[in-house]
């Protein structure tokens, strides 16, 4: 699919987003090992959260699906039952890494699959903890150093309790360690290298399970978990961040973002674009099990930021369209210590230095994790790519709305592994002729 962009005017209207998918996956795959029901609503419409879905029903969970809501009955910590084949996870890293966690606490011997991009991500910063707990995970390029999906999972039941100093700031090898260790014979901790998401300590802790920090430190106590019922889902602060964006760089935008999840984790993108001088106010609305609210942004004159590698973290979803607010502003920014972006779905830094670079910016890399960007409206009049990544994709589409000329963006179907909705929601703000999407045979 094209998506052809063209210079937008003022962005104008109120938005509610699609829920989070960081935090549905994580209902669902404690929903799977708990005791009772718990539904979450509303549901995604994403592929990765589908793909979590489809992998615990490969584990036995009956579920229910129903208009806007899906209801899972738990099987405890000892009712998941072996696959019968390989759970494909498509290009979802939260479901496969996460899931990784969860099996290596079984009693059975369980494959996941992923699909192209997926598999040539890094596993060996989940394998390892994993290994050091009792479990056996193999994977392709094993004798290269480097671990890929497939991977094959030998899980044992008690797990080996650990305390495991993470070599890579993520949330989500934090996260395969902690969900291991709710099957281990004592208390697992994780030390984390700098703070990131705690989406799986809520949600344990919404689960009845024992969670504790200390400074960088989180520890898990094993145990039963109970379904807490109903769990709605707030708004997706990643899939907000291209909005906001877009109407801090597009003159004479004001944009509400209404049922917006506001966890504090997750919140380095707003905070930078704080620095930048983009207008943005936060109202709380819930301070529950997850706090929400409404995010307003006005447009504004924008000033370059420096982001330090201490801060990558805490941004590392946002960063593509974070460039884009860059391009927008006057100054030379400075993004260090931003490698990371290097193995996710595609290198996310050739991708959007590459796609920036057509559309006129002055962008280029130093060393191989720093990016630096010279301020100054983009040209457009240009086709661009998304390199079959989903961020990449709307970053690039936000930035062709504050372009001179149309721009093209090829393959934009990408956009449906986290955010199908977005295109529509994009129409919604800037109007029909502004976005259009055309199908290719």
């Amino acid at each position: 699919m094209d998506a052809i962009i063209h210079p937008a005017p003022p962005l104008t209207g109120t938005l509610r987003l699609p829920p989070d998918k960081a935090i549905c996956h994580r209902a669902l795959l404690l929903g799977a090992i708990a005791n009772g029901q718990t539904a979450v609503s509303p549901w995604p419409a994403s592929d990765d959260c589908q793909r979590t879905l489809a992998l615990i029903e490969g584990l036995g969970v009956p579920v229910h699906r129903g208009r806007d809501a899906v209801r899972l009955t738990g099987l405890g910590l000892d009712g998941l039952r072996q696959p019968t084949g390989e759970l494909f996870c498509g290009e979802s890293g939260t479901t496969l890494r996460l899931a990784a966690g969860l099996l290596a606490g079984q009693p059975f011997t369980s494959a996941l699959a992923a699909g192209p991009l997926l598999s040539r991500r890094p596993m060996r910063r989940i394998a390892e903890p994993l290994a050091l707990m009792g479990a056996r995970v193999d994977g392709a390029g094993q004798a290269a150093g480097e671990l890929h999906p497939p991977l094959r999972i030998r899980g044992v039941r008690p797990l080996k309790a650990i305390r495991y100093e993470t070599p890579v700031a993520s949330a989500q090898v934090k996260s395969a360690v902690l969900l291991a260790g709710l099957f281990a014979d004592g208390r697992t901790t994780v030390v984390e290298r700098a703070p990131t998401r705690d989406h799986t300590e809520r949600m344990l802790r919404n689960f009845g399970v024992s969670v504790t920090r200390t400074g960088r430190a989180v520890s898990v106590e094993p145990g039963p978990l109970t379904a807490p019922g109903t769990l709605v889902l707030p708004g997706d602060i990643s899939s907000a961040a291209f909005f906001l964006v877009a109407a801090a760089c597009v003159p004479g935008s004001r944009v509400s973002l209404r049922d917006v999840g506001l966890n504090s984790s997750r919140m380095g993108l707003v905070s930078a674009l704080s620095r930048m001088g983009a207008r943005i106010t936060t109202t709380l609305t819930d301070e529950q099990w997850e706090p929400r609210g409404t995010i307003a942004v006005e447009a504004s004159p924008l000033r370059a930021l420096a982001l330090k590698p201490e801060d990558a973290p805490a941004v590392i979803d946002e960063l593509p369209i974070l460039m884009v607010a860059a391009t927008c502003a006057t100054g030379v920014s400075r993004f260090s210590g931003i490698g990371e972006l290097r193995v996710k779905e595609t290198d996310r830094i050739q991708s959007m230095v590459t796609g920036l670079l057509r559309l006129g910016a002055a962008i280029r890399v130093t060393g191989s994790d720093t990016v630096e960007i010279d301020g100054g409206r983009l040209a457009g009049g240009t086709t661009v790519d998304s390199a079959g990544d989903h961020r990449t994709a709307m970053s690039l589409a936000v930035a062709a709305l504050a372009a001179r000329a149309p721009v093209t963006v090829r393959g934009a179907e990408c956009v449906a592994k986290s955010f199908p909705e977005f295109f529509d929601r994009l129409r919604l703000l800037a109007g029909s002729p502004t976005v259009k999407t055309v199908d290719k045979d």
